[in-house]
């Protein structure tokens, strides 16, 4: 799989186009914010190792910040270009080394600069030269997210992942493609199950994951898998590696880590809260939880916030449900076990931001119509809530209106895009300044309504023509349905759905 310019890492097959909310200086801004910390400015933004470039597009069109993105794989980088291109949208998208990267003279001190899983795949040379580019490049003050695989979670995994590519070196050829010599080799690890190897069954957590791979994208497995480089690390070890840059562990950007009532007992929180030092606290923190993946902000120096400084700062915070409020679930599975959400605290609060059309809504104009609530208890709410994938952080409104034509023309594109493929299951909200999950469907609806509004049936037989030329089916309760007549029956339904339940929110993130 070894190319002279790739140093091991996976290019005869491209990244997914994937959307990372924890990219999203919105989000991270509030993460922040919520674990205490004075954020960054909006300023300029670099996301290093960018894959097919749909976070970096989507920043560039919702947030007032300057983008700029690095993928070494210009098959990848061109696709960036070309959306940005055809959105009309100004980024700056290259396809150049860390290393390279890191010399140029021409690049702005960046208040942000993000990974997403990167930092896991690559060498230690070239963790090193990202290290450099945060040294050189980032700003005081400014923030640099990174998310990695992370031991102990990824410990009983390290072999499995060690037979697959010992199989696809050694027993794999060229005529098999990287997909090939990926199915074979979970196939022969597959005969290691059903044969009894007895680290299968001493392991049988390795187990499950291996069924997770079978069913998996390809694309992605490739790149998480297949790398020659895959180093799983302890935080205290990441936190060594960022520590030449002066960069500080602030926060997780995963809202849900920061509730410690959702992960540890009440005994794991007694001990991390006398554990001063916070490299050793999230460590601790990482053998409670069996962490697999971490979603780390540092600061290029911390500010502390105090507690009145802090709240006035999230009292001005705006915040979209990006859910159909009814039909969240009041239960969710965590470290600790099942834990029922207070529908003493939830209801009032979910109805309250579901009023006026999904309005998004100031933390302040929440506290002063819940006065019963108290600052603490809707706070860690917002936290589970978007840790869930319910709410987002929302942009000041002069912002939305400054970059809501942006995200109109890349909508509009990527929608148009649907006509071909599936690739692309996300849109652009200048109201959150993120990405918004719609599925190719959704899209096509929302591309047949732009042209002629018509009612939901007239969606679905526009879809339906567009579908039908491509030979695609879709499915229903597992069994593909082959007529036209039982296709356009059951894109009727989707889109009648779609306009009750769906299209309002769209419409009030400003995606439709």
């Amino acid at each position: 799989m070894d190319d002279a310019w790739n140093e091991g890492y996976v290019t005869e097959i491209g990244y997914t186009h994937g959307y990372y909310r924890e990219l999203s200086p919105s989000l991270q801004r509030f993460a922040l914010l919520a674990a205490g910390y004075a954020p960054p400015d909006e300023g300029a933004y670099l996301e290093l190792g960018s894959g097919q470039g749909l976070s970096a597009c989507i920043h560039a069109a919702a947030t007032p910040c300057d983008i700029w993105a690095t993928d070494f794989n210009p098959g990848q980088a061109l696709n960036a270009r070309q959306l940005l291109k055809s959105a009309d949208i100004e980024a700056q998208v290259f396809d150049q080394s860390f290393a390279e990267l890191a010399q140029r003279d021409d690049l702005p001190k960046f208040t942000h600069i993000a990974g997403h899983g990167i930092w896991t795949w690559i060498s230690d040379t070239n963790r090193t030269q990202i290290v450099d580019v945060l040294q050189r490049h980032l700003t005081v003050g400014g923030a640099a997210y990174l998310s990695y695989n992370t031991l102990p979670g990824w410990g009983s995994a390290l072999s499995l992942r060690h037979m697959m590519c010992l199989h696809a070196e050694v027993a794999g050829t060229q005529a098999d493609g990287v997909s090939g010599q990926i199915d074979n080799a979970i196939a022969y690890v597959q005969k290691l199950v059903q044969t009894d190897a007895l680290y299968f069954r001493t392991h049988p957590e390795v187990v499950e994951r291996l069924k997770q791979i079978q069913g998996a994208d390809r694309y992605y497995i490739a790149h998480e898998y297949f790398n020659r480089n895959w180093q799983p690390m302890h935080f205290a070890d990441f936190a060594k590696w960022l520590a030449p840059a002066k960069l500080e562990f602030a926060a997780s950007a995963h809202l849900l880590d920061q509730v410690d009532e959702l992960n540890l007992s009440n005994e794991a929180q007694a001990l991390l809260k006398e554990t001063g030092h916070v490299v050793l606290r999230e460590n601790l923190r990482d053998f409670y939880v069996n962490q697999f993946f971490r979603r780390d902000i540092f600061l290029r120096g911390c500010r502390k916030l105090s507690a009145l400084e802090q709240y006035e700062l999230l009292d001005q915070t705006r915040f979209a449900l990006q859910t159909p409020w009814a039909s969240i679930p009041l239960k969710m599975e965590c470290p600790v076990g099942e834990v029922g959400l207070q529908e003493a605290v939830y209801i009032p609060l979910l109805e309250l931001m579901a009023h006026d059309a999904y309005r998004p809504i100031r933390l302040s104009e929440l506290r002063a119509k819940l006065p019963k609530i108290s600052m603490p208890q809707i706070l860690q709410s917002i936290k589970i809530l978007i840790g869930l994938g319910h709410v987002h952080p929302a942009q000041d409104e002069k912002v939305v209106e400054a970059v809501r034509s942006r995200t109109v023309r890349l909508n509009r594109e990527i929608c148009r895009r649907a006509r071909f493929n599936g690739e692309t299951m996300f849109l652009a909200s200048p109201v959150i300044g993120a990405g918004v999950m719609v599925q190719r469907i959704e899209q096509l609806f929302l591309l047949a309504r732009s042209e002629h509004e018509g009612k939901p049936e007239n969606w679905a037989r526009t879809a339906w023509g567009i579908l039908e030329q491509q030979a695609y089916r879709l499915k229903k309760e597992g069994r593909r349905l082959e007529s036209p007549e039982e296709n356009i029956a059951e894109l009727n339904l989707l889109a009648t759905a779609f306009a009750a339940e769906r299209l309002a929110i769209l419409q009030t993130l400003g995606v439709a």
